[in-house]
């Protein structure tokens, strides 16, 4: 599946204001396509830090990955999210 993933690893701090984001953050995911693949599910830490929760989505290219994050809808519920977790998130582009 061509395209490109966004892979985070999250401890949430705030659940509430983590809620918001969640909520905020849909429509820009939709906007551009993106598919969530896995969203708190079940994992097994093998190396590196843990976090509780983990995300892989799919998106239909690299430039609507980046998109997808840059828009101002994605923006504004991230505010939600500053303060309320530790996240790490990176964007890899699908092999062909």
């Amino acid at each position: 599946m061509p395209g490109a993933y966004w892979i985070g690893h999250v401890t949430v701090t705030d659940a509430e204001s983590y809620a918001k984001y969640a909520k905020g953050a849909g429509p820009a995911f939709e906007k551009f396509g993106g598919k969530f693949l896995a969203r708190g599910s079940r994992y097994q830490q093998l190396e590196g830090k843990e976090r509780a929760r983990n995300v892989v989505a799919w998106f239909p290219s690299f430039q609507a990955a980046q998109d997808c994050y840059n828009s101002p809808e994605y923006q504004a519920a991230l505010e939600f999210a500053k303060g309320a977790a530790e996240r790490d998130l990176v964007i890899v582009e699908a092999m062909e």
